[in-house]
């Protein structure tokens, strides 16, 4: 057994310590890995840049260790059968996938900062902490005595991350007789009452989906805190979700934020964590591990996520049409949709998914994931007259693949759709996830089988609709943030443009209201500043429009039989 032990002199300084002992060695050079990245966020990270002053020894005496990549150690063990490497970790970063160390808690994700040691990771890994007495852990890892954690193999000891305080406050519900653990750390006056209802329901509505649940227990470590946060990561048997302000918890804006994430992330523990793409199984975490399936392992389940709130009716059909809105808003925010597939974006997650990178060259895998689910769902019904859904293929995805222990490859996932919906399917395959044609005709067409339509709206703002450029605002400036292609602003602005003024008055964070009192069947006059040089430059207003709106509403003609299909697909009345 590999034993990890965690300790601390002064929480202040967020440097935790922590000793790997090393047992039954009988290798004359033993290499130590830490991982490169983590699962849910696929970037490398390169936690290794938060380690300092390792060293190895052996029976109490020093012995050679030294680094052979940004991440890897080798220790020259001479032989020793048992070996001790010691080194410190600045936990200092809060977020969902984050570790954070002070007078307060130790919070941790294993994976940022547990080394492997090489070959022998399928051995039960011990990991214990020297925390104060009156301190409580909350972590999906069995407690096998006080302070001291135990994993089956070091894939689930870094898959387990832990919240430890004194003041840690926790609900459980049951499903199914599963028991959902609900911890909440940070200040906060949960109503528990409505959590655990909310809860319950939305968690036996994806038990509904999939039949059965992977693991034996749940448990949701939720980190409240006292600014606006919002980030959620899925881990085998528990999520990381980190929240705030607190104070707001129970608000209806953040309150639906905190059901949005628990759910989107409970239904990772089938979707990514057991049906996992064929290349990720097992996890490499030296390095990239690509993969074009991110439209389904973050596509669906952010689809799902907001959808399941609507089918339990923990949300109400007008709330879920909010969110599916803000999704569109999201998507059609930008021209990246024209450029490059969802598949091939999903493959880039590795070189700049998670960055803004450069103007309208990548979608989002969560967003266009979502909008073709919700496209591949509504198709599936209508072509079997609601006998097949997206359900239908994740539950064989689950029994096929996640429970078997198999990774799907993007065929399989294709051909599984063909199965369930006809061959005509392809078309979708071909249009909308490997290729990039306007999803809005196919979209509104398959609104139109459950009663509902996809309306445009006049974009309010007069920068974007009719100049064609989006702005950020605040008390120090007003920036340009992006440009319509072909648009007047394309000819005579850039990114990052500071606009000081229009036809000569002065522009304070009201560029809108200043525009809407103006003639603008002529030309305006903008005076900006351009890399540190003031200049003017003259927009003529198109009759065409940029930043198109858009939004899902029901139809006032709905036939009898389409409000049907809408309770069979939504759980509630038309």
């Amino acid at each position: 057994m590999i034993r990890h032990h965690l300790s601390y002199t002064n929480p202040l300084t967020h440097f935790l310590d922590i000793t790997i002992t090393i047992p039954d060695n009988s290798q004359q050079e033993l290499y130590l890995q830490l991982p490169a990245w983590r699962p849910g966020r696929y970037e490398l990270q390169h936690f290794a840049q938060k380690l300092r002053g390792v060293t190895a020894s052996a029976n109490g005496v020093a012995i050679p260790v030294r680094k052979v990549t940004k991440d890897r150690w080798i220790v020259e063990t001479g032989g020793a059968e048992n070996i001790e490497i010691l080194y410190s970790f600045y936990a200092r970063q809060m977020d969902g996938g984050g570790s954070w160390l002070d007078e307060e808690q130790l919070y941790l994700n294993g994976i940022n900062c547990l080394m492997a040691v090489e070959d022998r990771t399928h051995e039960p890994q011990q990991l214990q902490l020297a925390i104060p007495d009156n301190w409580q852990i909350a972590c999906g890892l069995p407690e096998i005595e006080r302070h001291t954690l135990l994993a089956d193999n070091y894939d689930l000891l870094v898959d387990s991350p832990f919240i430890a305080s004194a003041s840690l406050k926790k609900e459980t519900y049951t499903v199914a007789g599963i028991p959902f653990h609900v911890w909440l750390q940070g200040d906060c006056r949960p109503d528990w009452d409505r959590i655990k209802k909310d809860f319950e329901a939305f968690t036996k509505e994806q038990l509904e989906v999939f039949g059965d649940f992977p693991v034996q227990d749940y448990h949701y470590l939720n980190e409240i805190l006292p600014y606006r946060f919002y980030h959620g990561v899925e881990h085998v048997n528990s999520t990381v979700i980190t929240l705030g302000p607190g104070e707001l918890l129970m608000t209806p804006a953040l309150y639906k934020e905190f059901l949005g994430v628990s759910s989107h992330e409970l239904f990772h523990t089938w979707n990514v964590k057991q049906i996992r793409p064929k290349e990720m199984l097992p996890y490499d975490f030296t390095g990239e591990n690509y993969f074009r399936t991110g439209y389904v392992a973050e596509g669906i389940t952010t689809y799902y996520g907001d959808y399941i709130l609507a089918r339990s009716e923990v949300f109400t059909a007008a709330q879920y049409f909010d969110e599916l809105n803000t999704t569109l808003q999201r998507y059609f925010a930008d021209r990246s949709r024209d450029h490059m597939s969802v598949a091939d974006s999903s493959f880039d997650l590795w070189l700049d998914g998670y960055k803004p990178g450069i103007p309208d060259r990548k979608v989002s895998i969560y967003i266009k994931g979502a909008l073709t689910a919700l496209l591949l769902d509504l198709q599936l019904r209508h072509a079997t007259g609601n006998q097949e859904s997206l359900d239908t293929v994740m539950r064989h995805l689950w029994e096929d693949f996640g429970k078997r222990g198999i990774g799907y490859t993007e065929d399989d996932y294709k051909q599984l759709v063909l199965r369930v919906g006809g061959v005509e399917f392809e078309d979708y395959f071909d249009r909308y996830i490997n290729g990039t044609a306007p999803i809005e005709n196919a979209l509104d067409k398959a609104l139109a089988y459950i009663g509902c339509t996809l309306r445009t709206e006049e974009n309010a703002l007069l920068y974007e609709r009719i100049f064609g450029f989006k702005i950020v605002a605040d008390a120090q400036a007003t920036k340009v943030t992006a440009i319509a292609p072909d648009s007047p602003a394309s000819a005579v602005l850039s990114i990052d443009d500071e606009l000081m003024a229009v036809n000569g008055r002065k522009i304070e964070q009201n560029l809108q209201a200043l525009l809407a009192d103006m003639d603008l069947s002529q030309d305006i006059e903008l005076t900006l500043f351009r890399k540190k040089q003031l200049r003017q430059v003259r927009l003529q207003p198109s009759q065409q429009t940029y930043y198109t709106r858009y939004s899902i509403a029901k139809r006032m003609e709905a036939t009898d039989a389409e409000k049907q299909n809408f309770k069979l697909w939504l759980k509630q009345e038309f």
